[in-house]
């Protein structure tokens, strides 16, 4: 006879680990239907998002700078168990981490002004490519007035007024790089107290400093983890567009670089500048290069090598991660989508982690170290099951003579 595997015991309702299993503890104390209480929320929520959408001028730095804190915190502390006085130590890592910051952005800066003095001579490719958009438009029937509104979109002056519009002015980066430093020296010096104040919360809201805790450090090692491996891929795809004499391959190895912080998008907002160009300076054969270069070191980079080192830092779906770039991006810009996973990560924390009776939506949001496990044994049993089934099947069939 055969033996029927036993369900899991999480089918059950009873915890793998032996302790009381979770219930929903909120819906049996609240006495307002589940339906309300979920309408109230999704209304809070947005009316939280439209108040930080309208500070984002302010909230885009500072959150930059609080994710940026996270990740130097560290070096810091390990500077000063090596004997070099607290604010010595503060100070070096907030000029170290601002001056790589400041240097970052206005080399974007030059960069672009590069690309924008070279993009006039391309004036004439551009010009014969929309009228050969234009003739393909007009195969399909749509109104002339739609197909010129495409037409001027692809003239350089045009190109070059949308990039601007996206990076901003000088004015605005300059005042959003002194919101930065302030910060960064504000939040430093307070995070020289931060040891001190977690030790006193723990004895009143020890879920609450765990929750601190797990968030900086999956913080901390998901931005270093991104930072090193797109610097790797930018340098790559700089040096390789170079090679197909690309037009402008600093910056849009700096772009790959950016992008790369940016999951599941950011390679094909990465790719369409490097691909155009070299349409116009190679014709196809260069496309195809870029386009396997780039899909290459992407396939590597960021599926291959940064899940294995991020591990269990980010327990976040793929559905969850792509809407969270959609949501930041909308709400505070593009700072927004460069952030969201440590932003969401951060909402989490808040909601999720630190509060006991919310803990089980964490397996709803991304796939948990339990649940992996879970799904593991699942598939061993499948396997088991499917094996003793063919055997079982084998051992009925009647022998041939």
């Amino acid at each position: 006879m055969t033996t029927v595997p036993t369900p899991p015991a999480y089918r059950e309702g009873i915890s793998t680990s032996g302790s009381t299993p979770m219930t929903d503890s909120t819906e049996s104390r609240s006495p307002y239907p589940r339906g309300a209480i979920i309408l109230v929320g999704l209304a809070s929520a947005v009316v939280v998002s439209i108040g930080i959408s309208s500070l984002r001028g302010i909230l885009a730095p500072v959150l930059l700078t609080l994710i940026l804190t996270i990740c130097a915190s560290p070096v810091r502390t390990g500077l000063e168990k090596r004997g070099v006085p607290r604010g010595l130590a503060t100070g070096a890592v907030i000029l170290v981490v601002f001056g790589l910051l400041a240097g970052f952005t206005y080399t974007i800066l030059i960069a672009f002004s590069q690309f924008v003095a070279m993009l006039p001579g391309y004036a004439a490719q551009f010009q014969q490519i929309g009228e050969t958009v234009a003739g393909w438009l007009t195969t399909l029937g749509i109104d002339q007035q739609q197909i010129q509104a495409v037409v001027q979109g692809i003239d350089p002056g045009n190109v070059i007024a949308a990039v601007t519009s996206a990076i901003g002015s000088v004015a605005g980066i300059t005042a959003a790089l002194v919101i930065v430093l302030t910060m960064m020296i504000l939040m430093a010096a307070d995070a020289v107290y931060a040891k001190t104040i977690l030790g006193q919360l723990k004895t009143r809201k020890p879920d609450l400093v765990t929750a601190i805790t797990s968030y900086t450090s999956n913080v901390r090692r998901y931005m270093v983890v991104t930072t090193v491996l797109g610097i790797v891929q930018g340098a790559l795809n700089t040096l390789a567009l170079a090679i197909l004499h690309v037009p402008a391959a600093l910056l849009w190895g700096l772009l790959a670089f950016l992008m790369s912080f940016i999951p599941n998008i950011g390679y094909f907002f990465a790719i369409i500048p490097p691909i155009i160009f070299g349409f116009l300076v190679g014709g196809w054969p260069t496309v195809i290069a870029i386009v396997i270069v780039y899909g290459v070191i992407n396939a590597v980079v960021q599926s291959i090598i940064q899940p294995r080192v991020v591990g269990q830092a980010v327990s976040l779906s793929q559905t969850v991660t792509f809407f969270s770039v959609l949501f930041w991006a909308v709400v505070i810009g593009p700072i927004g989508a460069i952030l969201a996973v440590p932003l969401t990560l951060l909402g989490k924390m808040i909601l999720i982690d630190a509060n006991p009776d919310a803990q089980w939506w964490r397996p709803v949001l991304g796939p948990t170290a339990e649940t992996r496990g879970i799904l593991k044994s699942d598939y061993v049993d499948e396997k088991t099951a499917r094996k003793s089934a063919k055997a079982q099947k084998a051992a009925n069939r009647p022998a041939r003579g």
